[in-house]
């Protein structure tokens, strides 16, 4: 049997449903809290994740009073040194005698002939200029050194405002 909702001022025991005459109005508020707790949750993946897309081989740069070169439209080739004199292309070791044919094979495939030297502070200067001589003798010729920014100029300069 049916329950519903007897008026007193209708007789005759006329049953009336609540939903025919009161409807209820559209709720026309937005609930935020997911959507924050959402937003929180990528926030805090991304915070994680960013230190992590980092490509490179980790090296103490020297510091210089250099401007920073403009950003490219490829990833750059890079080429580190590290302490120790090993060469990495990339993120991969490659034996000295294997440098110029490996970097060849991957200038085939690429639009910019610019190459980036990084190299450890602490490595020798020969180490460095060998490399250079090395990859200018393979065709090389834009070669960037990297270096960390805010290091001592000449005269105590420091590195202009970008």
């Amino acid at each position: 049997m049916g329950a519903g909702v007897m008026s007193k001022e209708s007789g005759g025991g006329r049953r009336r449903r609540r939903s025919s005459h009161r409807r209820r109005a559209a709720m026309s508020e937005i609930n935020v809290t997911p959507f924050v707790d959402v937003m929180l949750v990528l926030l805090i993946i991304f915070m994680v994740a960013a230190p992590l897309l980092t490509v490179g081989v980790p090296l103490e740069l020297p510091k210089t009073a250099a401007r920073a070169v403009p950003a490219e439209q490829e990833e750059p080739l890079t080429i580190s040194l590290t302490l120790d004199g090993q060469i990495m292309v990339m993120n991969t070791m490659v034996p000295d005698d294997e440098l110029i044919a490996r970097l060849r094979a991957v200038a085939a495939e690429r639009t910019s002939d610019k190459l980036y030297l990084r190299a450890d502070g602490a490595i020798a200067y020969e180490r460095v200029v060998q490399v250079m001589g090395a990859l200018n003798n393979a065709g090389y010729s834009n070669i960037v050194l990297v270096t960390d920014a805010g290091g001592p100029g000449f005269a105590g300069q420091t590195a202009p405002a970008n």
